[in-house]
């Protein structure tokens, strides 16, 4: 879909259909909202590492645990 709209809008600021004012605002809000969809992403990876990790230390305290006890 993004591909699409910036092919399009390359294609209409070739053509003289889109102005280069109104080409480079719209850049600009592809490339925010691509960046805000890999922080939205990068943050779940974090919080799913975050809670594998927490499991880890789990498993690795009860047997500590039952090594020790």
């Amino acid at each position: 879909e993004i591909k699409k709209l910036l092919s399009d809008l390359t294609a209409g600021v070739l053509t003289g259909e889109v102005e280069r004012g109104t080409a480079i605002a719209a850049n600009q809000l592809v490339n925010t909202t691509l960046r805000a969809l890999e922080l939205e992403r990068r943050w779940k990876e974090t919080l799913e590492l975050d809670g594998r990790l927490g499991a880890l230390e789990e498993v690795l305290k009860s047997r500590d645990e039952r090594q020790a006890g």
